[in-house]
Formats: C-alpha cells, sequence, structure tokens
C-alpha cells in the first residue's frame, strides 16, 4: 500500500488562501493594484465596501487640500470685535462646530472657536468679562498643494480637526477639515444633521430642522402649515434651487416664505440636505 499524496483533496482554502491567490501576480502599479481588487471583489473576496474604502484610501495619496477644501467664499468667521451675543448668534444659525476667528480681515486668522467652549457663556450669562481671544484655539495653517494622506497624518498627531488653507501668497483661500478628508476614503460621513432614510424631515431645535431635498412639496406643506404649490416642482429642494437661480454650494442660504433656508449638502448637481430656520412666533398675551 503506497501514500500518494498528490491525489489527497486539500479541501476548500482559506480566505486567506484566496487572497494570496488574487495577489500571485504582483501588482507594478495603483492601476494593477485596483483591477486586482475588482477581481478580488467580482470573486467574492471583498465586499464592495471594503473595496470603495480602499479606493478612497488610495485616491486620498493623489488629491491635494485644494481638491476638497471648502473655499474662503463659504467660510463662516467669526471676527474678533464681535459683541458676545452676535456670537452666539452667529454660532447658533450657522450649526458648525468650529470657526476661524479673524481680525481686520480673512487673511489676519487669530485662532480657532469651538462652539462648545461658549457654552460657560451661555450658562452664565456673563457676557461683560467675556473675551473671545480667552478661547480659541491655535489654528494650523497648511498650503492649498499638501498631499491629503500627508494632511490626515498631520491631523492625527496634532489632534487637530480643523486647518486654515493659504496660497502660494500666503491668503486664506479656505479651510479644510479631517472629516473632509475622511469622506474622501469612507463616503459621506453621517453627522446630528442627517435624516433617516425612512423620513424625510427632522426636528432639530425649536426653530430649526433638516430637511431632505427630496421631500415632496406636499409633505413639507403638511408639516410645516404651508402652501407652496407643487405645480411646477414636486419637491422643496425643486423650489429652493428656483430661489437661488443657480447650483448652491454648502453654507448658502436663502429666504423662502418665512423661512431661511440654508444649504447643509450639496454636489455640482443636485441640492441634497437643508436646514429650514423659523423666526419664533411671539403671541401676545390675552
Amino acid at each position: 500500500m503506497t501514500d500518494d499524496h498528490s491525489s489527497i483533496d486539500p479541501g476548500p482554502k482559506s480566505w486567506i488562501d484566496k487572497i494570496a491567490q488574487v495577489f500571485s501576480d504582483e501588482p507594478t502599479d495603483t492601476k494593477s493594484l485596483l483591477e486586482l481588487l475588482r477581481n478580488a471583489e467580482q470573486d467574492q473576496l471583498l465586499d464592495a465596501d471594503a473595496l470603495s474604502i480602499i479606493e478612497g484610501a488610495l485616491q486620498v495619496s493623489s488629491m491635494q487640500v485644494r481638491d476638497i477644501m471648502i473655499p474662503r467664499s463659504q467660510v463662516v468667521t467669526v471676527s474678533s470685535d464681535l459683541p458676545p451675543n452676535n456670537i452666539i448668534e452667529l454660532v447658533t444659525k450657522a450649526s458648525h462646530s468650529r470657526f476661524p476667528v479673524v481680525g481686520e480681515n480673512v487673511d489676519n486668522v487669530i485662532g480657532i472657536l469651538l462652539a462648545k467652549d461658549l457654552l460657560p457663556l451661555i450658562l452664565n450669562g456673563n457676557t461683560d468679562k467675556f473675551n473671545i481671544k480667552d478661547v480659541v484655539r491655535l489654528a494650523t495653517f497648511v498650503p492649498e498643494s499638501k498631499r491629503l494622506n500627508v494632511l490626515l497624518k498631520e491631523f492625527r498627531e496634532t489632534r487637530q480637526h480643523m486647518a486654515i488653507v493659504i496660497d502660494e501668497y500666503g491668503s486664506v483661500c479656505g479651510v479644510v477639515t479631517i472629516e473632509d478628508v475622511l469622506e474622501q476614503i469612507v463616503g459621506e460621513i453621517e453627522d446630528e444633521y442627517d435624516v433617516d432614510d425612512d423620513s424625510y424631515i427632522k426636528k432639530f431645535d425649536e426653530e430649526n430642522h433638516i430637511v431632505k431635498a427630496l421631500t415632496p412639496l406636499d409633505e413639507f406643506n403638511g408639516y410645516f402649515k404651508t402652501e407652496f404649490s407643487d405645480q411646477e416642482f414636486t419637491t422643496i429642494g425643486g423650489l429652493v434651487l428656483q430661489q437661488f437661480d443657480h447650483i448652491p454650494e454648502r453654507s448658502e442660504t436663502v429666504s423662502l416664505g418665512p423661512f431661511l433656508i440654508t444649504i447643509l449638502n450639496a454636489d455640482s448637481r443636485q441640492i441634497k440636505l437643508i436646514k429650514v430656520t423659523s423666526a419664533p412666533v411671539n403671541i401676545p398675551k390675552m
């Protein structure tokens, strides 16, 4: 009796063996690597989400800050000489967590204001002794040509979440956040303004609602007790787009009836998410 090991079935391969087989022909560049990864996804060795993240991570190394930064014209800044109550109002309406604090002009950035640092001022109500320069954080400046993978590493090492972007002449041309970089890798990151998939409208506070642009006008009218016509547009996004007369970008605002509309998310083709702000109604006492 002889042992013929060559005829023995080694059994099903493990997932490690399968992936090793995929990379048996070593890729020589990013293009060939992506091709191998996509073949692995087709062979169900990688799921679609994992492939998307890997593609995003590879893409980041070839992108620069200027590709994803929020341009100067859309940056919400806080003037260092603004009265405390006005600062609170501005921060509340903008609904961001970080704000560049500027001096005489936008190019004179003093630091970064974190919205949470205003909580003591709001709770105590003592605005007389408030000096914004006492609460601002040190600002980080980066050139618009910096690679995103390098910027992400710096964000991690310094534990910063926002950087001021400057051009070759030293002028401020925008800001970039760690979320902007991460979204290039993992896709859009949901935050407190995102609405559940099964709903169109989310109440944020007494004056503000987060609304999907695809919300049918009849549902919008029913919720807010308004009477916007749906003869020309069937969604609130279409109606808002008409008010702008162009594809708006993030943080742009426009008035619509009794509301102030702020763009929270949009791309080059459509509006995706808006904030609907309504002034509180003062009912006179009888």
